[in-house]
């Protein structure tokens, strides 16, 4: 039989009761079911940047996700990329019902895909991510520096059918809705452009870099990345991004702008059968 002090007194063995009593109600009750199951969902010790993916789409990106149990992916709109909180059976079986039947999605993975009932792999490569710690490099004061304007709505099919033609990554309709996109026109064409994709606490991805053919050559690339990264530098953010591992030319480009290489992984497009 408990005891307690009488009304308007108190002593230390009533407080400790209360409380154990009251932490009895707290493990019932849904708030500790919710704060349970997000709990469950991070690591313990992951970096922000590991399972990128997972991190924007639970995080500063959670507003373009759809979610079945322990996966994510971008709205179709915005991009097909997608992640599941750990690589396993049951991110597998939590994709798959997500995707459905049919349906493709890309992956980051920190090893290379291994065949997997139910999955076919489409596409992929080794992938490397990089990180800017220390600033970024000054966009050139020459005279001829271009002029960079802000895209959006109104751009947006340019937008697809430039990338389509560079394939910086996958671009979709929306895609310039997850952050500032910057291009340079010449005589009214969109030509080149870079700007903003995954966005976890603290860090932006500068993504879709990319320059038209007949244009390559005259530094487009670096003009637009450093008004970007100074952009994400102003909101007191580190820049990132993502290339493949066999673009030499690109990341000598990164590397100029005061990118490092963090970490190898892999790019993996996958359909569910």
């Amino acid at each position: 039989m408990s005891v307690l002090c009488r009304p308007g007194t108190c002593c230390s063995l009533c407080e400790l009761t209360q409380l154990k009593r009251w932490a009895k109600l707290f493990r019932r009750s849904a708030a500790w079911m919710s704060l349970r199951a997000g709990l469950h969902q991070v690591p313990i010790h992951m970096h922000v940047l590991d399972n990128v993916i997972w991190q924007a789409l639970t995080t500063r990106d959670a507003q373009f996700a759809e979610s079945f149990e322990e996966a994510r992916r971008f709205v179709r709109d915005v991009g097909p990329l997608g992640a599941f909180c750990e690589y396993g059976p049951q991110g597998f079986a939590s994709l798959a019902g997500l995707v459905g039947a049919g349906g493709t999605v890309g992956l980051f993975l920190d090893d290379p895909y291994e065949v997997r009932d139910g999955w076919t792999f489409v596409v992929g490569a080794p992938l490397l991510q990089m990180v800017c710690d220390d600033g970024f490099a000054k966009p050139s004061s020459s005279e001829n520096t271009p002029e960079l304007v802000e895209l959006g709505t109104q751009d947006s099919q340019e937008m697809i059918e430039l990338t389509a033609l560079t394939k910086p990554g996958p671009f979709g309709s929306r895609t310039h809705e997850l952050g500032t996109y910057l291009g340079i026109r010449f005589e009214g064409k969109l030509v080149a452009m870079a700007g903003e994709r995954l966005k976890v606490p603290g860090h932006t991805e500068v993504s879709a870099v990319c320059t038209h053919p007949e244009h390559a050559g005259k530094g487009y690339a670096g003009i637009l990345m450093s008004e970007v990264m100074r952009r994400i530098r102003e909101r007191g953010e580190t820049p990132f991004l993502h290339v493949r591992a066999d673009n030499g030319r690109a990341i000598e480009i990164y590397k100029r702008l005061g990118f490092r290489e963090r970490k190898l992984g892999h790019f993996a497009v996958l359909r569910k059968a």
